[in-house]
């Protein structure tokens, strides 16, 4: 989980002027958490408190409302009405990592991502997105290699993860889909050497980098085994105090390696 918030909060900046390069500052002027990390601390909520994750997500959008929220997902915190909208988008995905590690079982984890996407994103391509990534998730931190990562993804979700990201890279431009960012993202982590590598690798594709670095960061975290030091204490300098103690209270209690 603090993966992919310290993804979301490096390539915050680089959303809108890409930069096509691993060499850059992880932490620049203006690095800020976005609403990937602001829903994400939201689910993480949701599981150590109990409760409805629709009321939760209107409750922290309504707390981080310039937190660049899509147009859909503001009409939909703002409305009364809490059914889904047959999103695709990369944001079931993005704030998905906490059921990767709250659950046990890979069915469950597969089950849980499911249920709490539907509630946005019950489009087929948005469920798929953030059950990829909580499988992925899952994998890493009980053990699978890189190569039975990819295969399972491959194999049960149907990506295609044999570019690498030199393939990738030229052509990428700004995607909002999860069928156009979540194999980018996961490509970026299966050619990482570590976790710093895997964010570096996922901002110098382009396209909507905080998100993938989100969704690569939080995939990294569980397979290198935590978030560096020098970079989990900048993440968490940029986080306010609600934000900070949900995060610290789901790390204490839920991530162990």
């Amino acid at each position: 989980m603090l993966g992919a918030i310290a993804g979301d909060i490096i390539g915050s900046i680089y959303e809108f002027e890409n930069i096509k390069t691993t060499e850059f500052p992880l932490f620049s002027a203006g690095c800020t958490f976005t609403d990937d990390t602001v829903l994400t601390v939201a689910l993480a909520d949701c599981l150590l408190s109990g409760g409805n994750y629709a009321n939760f997500m209107k409750e922290y959008y309504r707390l981080y409302p310039n937190a660049g929220f899509g147009g859909q997902f503001i009409k939909w915190a703002k409305s009364d009405d809490s059914k889904p909208y047959n999103s695709w988008g990369n944001g079931s995905a993005m704030r998905i990592s906490p059921v990767g590690w709250f659950y046990n079982k890979l069915d469950e984890v597969l089950k849980k991502a499911e249920e709490f996407t539907a509630i946005t994103h019950d489009h087929p391509e948005g469920i798929k997105g953030a059950q990829a990534t909580a499988a992925a998730i899952y994998l890493s931190r009980t053990g699978s290699s890189k190569d039975e990562i990819r295969n399972y993804i491959n194999n049960c979700h149907g990506y295609d993860l044999t570019p690498t990201c030199d393939d990738i890279r030229p052509a990428y431009r700004f995607d909002v889909s999860c069928q156009g960012t979540v194999p980018q993202a996961i490509i970026a982590f299966l050619e990482s050497t570590d976790f710093e590598s895997s964010i570096r690798l996922a901002v110098s594709l382009g396209g909507d980098t905080d998100t993938i670095a989100c969704i690569t960061g939080s995939i990294a975290e569980a397979f290198y085994g935590g978030v560096p030091t020098n970079i989990a204490s900048r993440t968490f300098m940029r986080l306010d105090e609600k934000l900070k103690k949900v995060t610290t209270r789901f790390c204490d209690r839920v991530i162990t390696f």
